[in-house]
């Protein structure tokens, strides 16, 4: 079975947000939390998983990214807190042994 594409937002330290889609939830949100990847989420800090849903195919993913990219803030910001209202990092219910890989991972190189 492949794996299931999703769309997440992500916050930072300042109140910066960021959506974005994957095929591998937890392997992108090792990469947000620990700086591997170059770009915007680095730059600004955002490492915690705040919101997240599953789709049924990477192209219903992108479409939901690009509408939610054109949300004003306060609907983002209303729609994290329908399924997460204290903001709670998620990183810690969905990585199950996925701390176990990490030195492993540690070694892949940036793209």
């Amino acid at each position: 079975m492949p794996p299931k594409p999703s769309t997440s937002w992500r916050a930072g330290t300042r109140g910066a947000l960021y959506v974005g889609r994957t095929t591998n939830l937890i392997w992108r949100t090792w990469q947000h939390r620990t700086g591997a990847m170059r770009g915007y989420t680095r730059r600004y800090a955002i490492k915690q998983l705040v919101w997240f849903e599953w789709h049924e195919g990477f192209e219903t993913a992108a479409r939901r990214e690009y509408l939610l990219k054109r949300w004003r803030r306060a609907w983002k910001i209303n729609l994290i807190e329908e399924m997460n209202p204290g903001w709670k990092d998620l990183w810690f219910d969905i990585r199950g042994d996925f701390d176990e890989a990490a030195p492993v991972l540690a070694s892949v190189p940036e793209f």
